[in-house]
């Protein structure tokens, strides 16, 4: 083992000492934490060889030892440790509570002297660089250890230099606790970045959170904090004691950890993996078909409430067996990161590198994805970089000095969540950033992020009145600063991982979300970068048509068609998300209007216009079986209306059939999906029916194959509805009717086959006699 060289700069205005942390003594590891692994303590032998206590060292400067016993030394390792000195070996350690430490060098053991509050220090004749081992006596026990003050920096220039740039895409693996070996001893590294603290301690349950022995060391400008502490590994519980500029002490959960304690506790934990892999076929091929032409259909899923109080590893089996069965192609998890409230339902994070502890560990979690890309399901993650919470443990002036936030209130200070804003122009703040991104898509297997609150990042007037935000350097309201991070971001991933895709929530005409980040538009910017963009135009027209009566729709008829003037401005996915069901906006089938036979017809009228309109489809849990009520996070679906004893069951059981359908003759169609980003794959056939409340039109393959939709949204049965198609080499037929007798239908149906007349209509060289049934749709492929 080699000893670490001594380092005698001192700063020279050195701050004035704050009173020592006193120790807490009964914090207990939480009960879900894995077992510490054995530490590095070895039975005390008798040595061959004793020798008498050794010389003492010269006092400690009164200034440099009040910073280290208050937690406010820069660099303690110059006062710790081992140190060549003419003639022998310069010791001293610091161990509260000790009655004695002793040098251990092979067989021989030297006593230290006392120094008073858990100092204890002498000189060892003839000794030079020979590793060592301290012997530290407590009234009740003994223990033998390597030194934390003998090691080296385990952080490499390369890893600080890419740190302080603001450029290291693996951060993860630089910060935080992670278990290693140095010279042959395992233990754990802390790193933090704190860069305006004047001191950071360690307290965890291994020193009975007491941090006093446990000062780290700065890295220099790179405002990081290490130190090596052996014997810790895999499942302890630990947080940060920082000393802020000011002198405040401070403690806080670590921004890198890897694992938490199961809220609301509030430590990190030292996390260890041994997970095994078995996807390696999904990541092989994810790549092989871009987004934009691939089907996608996504089913959001809230994990802890989907089947309130299972784990990951028992949602990885109910929940992959329930979304094969119904065939879409993803599944979308809102935050898993870990957060205090649960009642945010993940979307104010505070541990970002962390799966929750609710549902298990990170083993666990990633046990979950691999089953469902097994299943050939992809994962998409809601991701939450637009603010955290204000929880004084967490990011919040994390150093004593707005760290992660903007400094300019009118900036760090969200209006609407009662949260803070990160500040995206600060380097370090944007790599956390990034790396976060990365580190969910590299080390879970995430095969996409949704980005939650894009538009609450471009702006900055977003919720704010005038007086309440100051413009940018050129006057204007973009936020600048979150324009290059979200660029930065998109590009790094999209570069890193292959057949990864993004997709932002963003509820404005913002230009180029979807564009390249280097396709600079009319507008001076380039684009955001995203692979898909959420319609949340379509969202909200669509669904403002729909909850009219039908003798009232024809004059709102253009809020259905509108969508198509802009489909192709952006890469788009249609959601019916968790936001359209709950604070009293009701369960989709219950915005319908009419008696509970309507309102599911509606239901599945709607489904099917949604599956067959240009851009992918998102479906939140529980409306694929129309349960009557808002989502309640506490309870999750309804999933007691499928139950046998349910007079209405078979009603449940025949739009969750209907969904099962959709996504198989979605998938089986390319017309569906292969242009969904080219205005060749989308013709109207009946745009401008407002009197009769019908839609039609075609969807084409990339070889021309194809697909009739019509939607009629009166409850009336239209007789010899005729209606204009591209020519076929055949017959056409039937594929889907929402309102057949297996969905829950009438069963008015279209005998088979269906012979095209040569007569032009609405632009087509032919045209089909149909009997369109009443609150249904119709898809139609030639034979």
């Amino acid at each position: 083992m080699s000893v670490a060289d001594p380092v005698a700069v001192e700063p020279a205005d050195p701050p004035e000492p704050v009173d020592p942390v006193q120790p807490v003594k009964t914090a207990q590891p939480p009960a879900t934490a894995e077992p510490l692994v054995e530490p590095l303590v070895e039975p005390l032998v008798e040595p061959v060889d004793r020798v008498p206590d050794v010389a003492p060292l010269a006092p400690l400067d009164d200034d440099v030892r009040a910073r280290l016993l208050t937690g406010a030394h820069h660099d303690p390792h110059s006062v710790l440790g081992a140190h060549p000195v003419r003639g022998g070996l310069a010791v001293r350690c610091l161990r509260p509570h000790a009655t004695q430490v002793s040098v251990v060098i092979g067989t021989r053991v030297w006593n230290l002297h006392d120094e008073g509050d858990g100092l204890f220090a002498g000189r060892i004749p003839g000794q030079g660089h020979a590793p060592y081992r301290l012997r530290v006596t407590y009234p009740d026990s003994a223990v033998e250890t390597a030194d934390p003050y003998s090691f080296p920096p385990t952080l490499g220039d390369l890893d600080l230099h890419l740190i302080s740039e603001g450029r290291h895409e693996e951060l993860w693996t630089a910060l935080g606790s992670h278990v290693l070996e140095r010279g042959g001893v395992l233990g754990t590294r802390f790193t933090v970045w704190a860069p305006n603290a004047r001191g950071v301690r360690i307290r965890g349950d291994f020193n009975h959170w007491d941090g006093t022995a446990l000062p780290m060391r700065s890295l220099g400008s790179s405002g990081v904090w290490e130190l090596f502490v052996p014997g810790i590994g895999p499942g302890a519980t630990y947080k940060y004691e920082l000393t802020g500029p000011d002198g405040q002490r401070l403690e806080r959960a670590d921004p890198m950890a890897r694992r938490t304690e199961v809220p609301p506790a509030t430590a990190s934990i030292v996390c260890g993996s041994d997970y095994e892999w078995g996807d390696d076929t999904w990541l092989r091929h994810r790549a092989d078909r871009p987004v934009h032409t691939a089907p996608m259909s996504v089913y959001e899923v809230h994990l802890a409430s989907w089947k309130p109080g299972a784990t990951y590893r028992r949602l990885a089996h109910e929940l992959t067996e329930y979304v094969s069965a119904l065939g879409f192609t993803h599944v979308e998890l809102m935050p898993v990161a870990e957060h205090p409230f649960g009642g945010s339902w993940g979307y104010q994070v505070t541990g970002f590198y962390a799966p929750t502890a609710r549902l298990g560990g990170p083993d666990d979690f990633k046990y979950l994805v691999d089953t469902l890309h097994q299943a050939g399901i992809g994962v998409i993650l809601d991701w939450v970089p637009a603010h955290f919470p204000r929880d004084e443990w967490a990011l919040a002036e994390f150093d004593g000095r707005h760290l992660y936030e903007h400094e300019d209130p009118r900036r760090s200070a969200h209006p609407d969540w009662g949260t803070l804003v990160f500040d995206y122009g600060r380097k370090e703040v944007r790599n956390f950033l990034v790396a976060n991104a990365l580190y969910w898509c590299e080390e879970f297997h995430i095969d996409g992020l949704r980005v939650d609150a894009v538009a609450s990042m471009l702006y900055l007037d977003y919720s704010r009145e005038d007086g309440q935000w100051a413009p940018n350097e050129f006057g204007g309201r973009e936020n600048l600063d979150a324009v290059a991070f979200l660029q930065e971001m998109n590009a790094t991933l999209y570069r890193r991982v292959p057949g990864v895709v993004t997709i932002a929530e963003e509820s404005t005409a913002w230009n180029g979300v979807t564009r390249a980040t280097h396709d600079i538009g009319p507008d001076g910017f380039g684009g955001l970068g995203f692979g898909l963009k959420w319609n949340m135009g379509w969202m909200h027209d669509s669904l403002e048509y729909v909850a009219h009566e039908p003798v009232h729709r024809k004059y709102h008829h253009n809020e259905m068609t509108f969508s198509m003037v802009y489909a192709y401005s952006e890469n788009y996915v249609l959601p019916i998300s968790h936001d359209e069901v709950v604070h009293g906006k009701q369960a989709l089938v219950s915005k319908m209007p009419g008696d509970w036979w309507q309102r599911r017809a509606n239901h599945r009228a709607y489904l099917a216009h949604m599956w067959a309109h240009p851009g992918k489809q998102l479906l939140f849990m529980g409306q694929e079986f129309a349960q009557g009520a808002e989502w309640v996070a506490d309870e999750g679906p309804q999933w007691w209306v499928l139950d046998e004893n349910n007079p209405a069951a078979g009603d449940h059981r025949g739009v969750q059939r209907l969904v099962g359908d959709l996504n198989r003759l979605y998938v089986s169609h390319p017309a569906l999906w292969e242009q969904d980003a080219r205005p060749e794959g989308f013709q109207w056939s009946a745009a401008d029916a407002a009197e009769d409340n019908v839609f039609a039109f075609v969807r084409r393959a990339a070889d021309g194959s194809p697909l009739l939709a019509v939607v009629n949204f009166s409850p009336v049965v239209r007789e010899g509805y005729r209606l204009g198609v591209p020519p076929a080499a055949g017959q056409w037929r039937e594929i889907l009717n929402t309102d057949a007798t297996r969905y829950g239908g009438s069963d008015v149906r279209n005998a088979e086959p269906l012979d095209p007349e040569p007569e032009p209509l609405g632009g087509f060289p032919a045209s089909l006699t149909l009997r369109l049934p009443p609150l249904a749709a119709v898809w139609l492929t030639p034979m």
